[in-house]
């Protein structure tokens, strides 16, 4: 491989990351040594701090990642605080109800609630304002705990969490869950 090539696959594996790679992780990968990956990856570091780029490679106690230039900070939270994109995901929505209804929670709750890992729309909904820290659990690791904000509220036309409808209001009565299990044990009509 060349050094080209090197430089070019290690930054190719850093964009996607979702969080830092160890060097071992990334020589792994790209099958070349430990050192050299280190020398290129230092190389890119330079390169991209002499050149003023946007973005950075940085290396942290848990492995390298690239991220926005710090110069820039101004510039991408401004970017953040806009609405790119008003929608939510379905996975995201659900997350967001966990945490207005079950506050404070941790993403390990709302991870057993939901029955999948929920670390990225976590940090979307937290990049979004609809949710921040609002504590640590105790417990090992003390976990962050998550509440919604004054965004989510606003988003929602709310003056408080008091005036979220109740999760039962949303069921339907009994009569309605009769009729409806009525329809499901019918013998169907072939």
């Amino acid at each position: 491989m060349t050094d080209d090539e090197l430089r070019c696959a290690l930054e190719a594996v850093l964009t996607v990351a979702l969080e830092p790679v160890t060097t071992e992780a990334l020589s792994d990968l790209v099958g070349e040594p430990a050192g050299s990956v280190a020398e290129a990856l230092a190389e890119i570091q330079r390169d991209l701090h002499d050149s003023g780029r946007g973005f950075v490679v940085i290396e942290l106690a848990s492995g390298w990642r690239l991220q926005t230039n710090p110069a820039a900070a101004e510039f991408v939270q401004r970017f953040a605080l806009r609405e790119v994109s008003g929608r939510l995901s379905t996975a995201a929505l659900e997350t967001l109800a966990i945490v207005a209804y079950r506050q404070p929670v941790s993403r390990a709750q709302i991870a057993t609630l939901r029955g999948v890992n929920v670390d990225g729309v976590v940090r979307l909904l937290e990049q979004r304002g609809y949710i921040e820290g609002v504590g640590r659990a105790e417990g090992p690791g003390l976990p962050v705990l998550y509440g919604t904000t004054e965004v989510f509220l606003d988003r929602l036309g709310l003056k408080s969490l008091d005036q979220l409808p109740r999760p039962e209001s949303l069921l339907p009565d009994a009569e309605e869950t009769e009729r409806l299990a009525d329809e499901i044990t019918a013998p169907s009509a072939t």
